[in-house]
């Protein structure tokens, strides 16, 4: 039976790269929220960041439950930053009897920052830039998760 791979991580953490790492493994397909929205906006979107952040998320969790229903497994890179989008996440599979894990990564801040510097000088159209600004806000917005909401916490130690 497919399942769900949520991956849960502070920005720039490795969600992305544990996803292409383990893709294989799982036999799954990635939905990534910012790989869909720097395709279809800037990724200067402003006010509206997180209206289209919702309607992007709404949108592929609908074609998990597609591919699911295809018997493939699906891994979901979005972050679930927050207590309360981990547990959307999870309500929300759970209530049509779709099996979810969610993976932790679990990266030092020392590390992130490294992370997010070698993104930056070498950022493509499928990533955002993060400056010192939204860097802070994203990890000022992100609530470390309890042993109860993860199924797999993945320490990095090296940079991606």
């Amino acid at each position: 039976m497919a399942k769900i791979i949520a991956l849960c991580g502070k920005i720039c953490s490795g969600k992305s790269t544990y996803a292409e790492k383990i893709k294989h493994e799982y036999n799954a397909v990635i939905l990534s929220v910012d790989t869909l929205m720097l395709m279809l906006f800037d990724e200067n979107l402003g006010d509206k960041h997180e209206e289209i952040f919702e309607k992007s998320k709404q949108y592929l969790w609908k074609m998990a439950k597609i591919i699911i229903a295809a018997d493939t497994n699906v891994i979901l890179d979005f972050g679930l930053w927050t207590r309360c989008d981990r547990l959307e996440t999870i309500d929300h599979f759970r209530c049509d009897e779709i099996q979810i894990e969610i993976h932790y990564i679990n990266t030092p801040l020392e590390l992130i920052r490294r992370n997010v510097k070698k993104r930056n000088l070498f950022k493509d159209e499928f990533t955002y830039y993060i400056d010192e600004t939204i860097l802070d806000k994203c990890l000022n917005g992100f609530e470390e998760p309890d042993e109860n909401e993860i199924d797999l916490e993945i320490k990095i130690t090296a940079e991606f």
